[in-house]
């Protein structure tokens, strides 16, 4: 007797938030980066040599900025989404020493924006709520870098991860805070508020300062020493990030020049001088490390170094350079650094647009979310043909 065959059955459908949750998996802390390169590109192009008399650049840099705005809003939701769902990822992100430096990123992307505000944001949103959302998103960022700043190393001396130009990324973070934060000191009231804000941001150039000085040469020493491989191909552009420091202090000693004769008993010749004597060496070696750094990508290029999230470190440390140019170019009067700033804004918009429609294709196409591909269990076979 014949007995019928059991039914198959098909799996449910996941429901679309579970799907919208699954590829959220893989996004992590360096996804902060695309937030810091384009709020910078707002920022440094308003304060270009002659900006105000180019017809429409002041519009389209704010516009930059509320794009920066948007992002940093967006990737905040998913974030927070990805410690909800993926609990254990996120952890291992936190836990990792290749990995938890990006935090660092988010200490700077909550900065730069927020800076981005009072410098042009203000036309589109007004002064008073330009003050409040960088007066939020400095002391939240603030927080988190100095937070940063001491965790990390800390994670990366108890973990002896391998060293990479990622290391810099958490100390960077201070120094971000240090150049920033006298945007908010004029909206302080006069005294104890100022002089506080001011000298902590002194404080903190300080700390980065020196702990880019420890970190630096542990960078260029495995630079030197690896061999001919200095590191993996796809975080070569990588090596761009010790212009951060770089182009971040020059910009903050020339703020600090600007503000500090009002705040506290500096003369301003002493001030302009300190920034001018300090600035100029910093932007020549940043120069220097510039054209290293570039050498080094053009080799990992012929090498076959393709698109990855790495590619945004040729963004936000460019833009430091490009801010520390102007400022150099506000206290000499030398139209050697005015041209210097623009140039270098120009390499800076071509790597945000590289970087930006790159980063649009890998969304569109799911690559860039998704995990990291499986290692072969064993190595393909390999035919010798011998005589």
């Amino acid at each position: 007797m014949a007995t019928a065959a059991p039914a198959r059955t098909r799996p449910l459908p996941r429901p679309q938030h579970a799907l919208f949750s699954d590829s959220l998996r893989h996004l992590g802390p360096n996804w902060y980066a695309p937030v810091m390169g384009t709020a910078i590109v707002g920022t440094a192009g308003a304060g270009l040599p002659g900006a105000d008399g180019v017809p429409g650049l002041r519009t389209v840099c704010t516009a930059v900025w509320a794009l920066s705005l948007a992002l940093l809003l967006a990737l905040l939701c998913a974030r927070s989404l990805h410690w909800a769902h993926h609990r254990d990822q996120a952890r291992a992100h936190l836990l990792d020493p290749a990995t938890a430096p990006f935090y660092g990123c988010l200490a700077m992307a909550l900065t730069a924006v927020g800076g981005g505000a009072l410098v042009v944001g203000r036309d589109w949103i007004g002064l008073p709520a330009a003050v409040a959302l960088d007066a939020v998103l400095f002391t939240t960022g603030t927080v988190v870098g100095l937070v940063a700043a001491v965790a990390v190393p800390y994670l990366l001396v108890v973990r002896r991860g391998t060293p990479s130009p990622v290391w810099l990324l958490p100390v960077v973070a201070p120094m971000v805070s240090a150049a920033l934060g006298p945007l908010l000191v004029p909206h302080l009231p006069p005294g104890q508020g100022q002089r506080t804000l001011l000298l902590a941001c002194l404080a903190m150039f300080g700390l980065s300062l020196l702990a880019t000085l420890v970190m630096l040469p542990v960078v260029f020493g495995r630079l030197v020493t690896t061999g001919s491989l200095p590191l993996p191909v796809a975080l070569t552009p990588t090596l761009f990030l010790a212009l951060g420091p770089l182009g971040q202090s020059t910009t903050a000693v020339g703020n600090f020049a600007d503000l500090a004769p009002d705040v506290v008993p500096v003369p301003h010749a002493a001030a302009t001088a300190v920034a001018v004597l300090y600035g100029v060496p910093v932007m020549g070696f940043a120069l220097l490390w510039l054209g290293l750094a570039g050498a080094l990508v053009l080799r990992a290029r012929r090498r076959g170094m393709g698109f990855t999230m790495t590619w945004w470190a040729f963004t936000f440390p460019v833009g430091t350079c490009v801010t520390g140019a102007e400022s150099l170019g506000r206290h000499t009067g030398l139209a050697a650094f005015h041209v210097l700033a623009v140039a270098l804004y120009a390499l800076l918009v071509a790597a945000w647009a590289g970087a930006a429609a790159r980063t649009v294709r890998g969304l569109v196409s799911g690559e860039l979310l998704s995990g990291p591909r499986p290692a072969l269990a064993a190595p393909l076979p390999v035919t010798v043909r011998t005589r």
